[in-house]
C-alpha cells in the first residue's frame, strides 16, 4: 500500500513534468531549442498615382528622355523616323471640301471628273512611345505612357494615338470601333476598348453610370449629357478645343482643364 507521503510525491514529479519544455533533442543536458524562423520583411508599399484632374498650366511641353517599346517587347530609345504631328488635310469632291487629317499626308488621286481628291484615312499604329515615371507626355502631337503605368493605361494611350487628327464627326464610332472620324464618346470607346476595358462604344450619358464612382489612380472619364472625354495619366483625351491653345477640333492630346463643373466622374475598377 502506498503511503500518503509517496503519493504526494508522485503527483509533485507528474507537475514539474508538465512544466518542463518537451525535450526533443537533450545535449549534456540542456534543452535544444527548435530553430526560430525568420521574419519576412514586408513589401514595400507601391506608390498611389492619382488621376490629376485639373491643372493651372496649358504648356505641354516635354524636354525629357523618350523611348519605344519594339514589336519584340524591348524598350529602345525612340528615334522618329518622320514627322509624327498630324498634318491637316483638305479633300474635295465635287466643288465641295471636307476637312480631315492624318499622320502622313496619302497620295493624292486624280478622278475622271479631273478632280483630285484625298483618300480619307482611318486609325492608323503608331509607335508605342513610353517616358520615365508616372506622368504621360506630349510628344509631337501624340503621348507617351508612362513606364510606371499599369499595361492596360499604357494600351489605352498607344491606342488612343491611332486615331489622333482625324476629323470629329457626329456618331463616329459608334455603329463601329472602326470610323474614319470620331465624336467626343466615340474617341473615349476606342481607348477604352484598346486596353480591353470596354466592349462596347457607349454615348456620353451612358459614360455618366458607367464604371466606379470619381477620378481613378490612372484614368478619370468625364461625360454629361453633351459630351464625354478623358483624362489619362495627366493628359485629356478630347475633341473639344476647351481650354486648348491650339483650337484644334478632332481627337486629340490636350491639357487638363482648370476645372470640370457640370461632368460625372467615374473610372475603370481598379484603375
Amino acid at each position: 500500500m502506498r503511503t500518503l507521503s509517496s503519493f504526494l510525491g508522485s503527483l509533485t514529479i507528474l507537475a514539474l513534468a508538465a512544466s518542463t519544455p518537451a525535450l526533443a533533442v537533450t545535449t549534456g543536458g540542456a534543452t535544444a531549442e527548435a530553430p526560430s524562423t525568420p521574419a519576412t520583411p514586408a513589401a514595400p508599399t507601391p506608390a498611389i498615382h492619382l488621376s490629376p484632374i485639373t491643372a493651372k498650366s496649358r504648356s505641354l511641353a516635354y524636354a525629357g528622355p523618350i523611348y519605344e517599346k519594339t514589336t519584340a517587347g524591348e524598350v529602345v530609345p525612340y528615334v522618329p523616323t518622320a514627322p509624327a504631328a498630324p498634318a491637316a488635310l483638305t479633300s474635295t469632291t465635287g466643288g465641295s471640301s471636307t476637312a480631315t487629317a492624318a499622320a502622313a499626308t496619302p497620295a493624292p488621286t486624280t478622278s475622271p471628273s479631273g478632280v483630285t481628291e484625298v483618300t480619307e484615312t482611318v486609325a492608323t499604329p503608331q509607335p508605342e512611345l513610353l517616358v520615365p515615371g508616372s506622368i504621360a507626355r506630349y510628344v509631337n502631337g501624340y503621348a507617351a505612357a508612362p513606364m510606371n503605368a499599369p499595361a492596360a493605361v499604357q494600351q489605352v494611350i498607344w491606342t488612343a494615338n491611332e486615331i489622333i487628327g482625324l476629323p470629329y464627326i457626329y456618331g463616329g464610332g459608334h455603329a463601329s470601333f472602326t470610323s474614319p472620324g470620331y465624336d467626343c464618346s466615340g474617341t473615349v470607346s476606342f481607348a477604352l476598348h484598346g486596353g480591353n476595358l470596354l466592349t462596347t462604344p457607349m454615348d456620353s450619358s451612358e459614360f455618366e453610370a458607367w464604371g466606379s464612382h470619381g477620378a481613378g489612380r490612372w484614368i478619370a472619364v468625364f461625360g454629361n449629357a453633351g459630351h464625354a472625354y478623358m483624362d489619362i495619366a495627366g493628359l485629356r483625351l478630347d475633341t473639344s478645343a476647351a481650354d486648348d491653345p491650339s483650337d484644334q477640333q478632332g481627337p486629340r492630346w490636350r491639357p487638363l482643364r482648370p476645372e470640370n463643373a457640370g461632368y460625372v466622374v467615374r473610372h475603370p475598377l481598379g484603375l
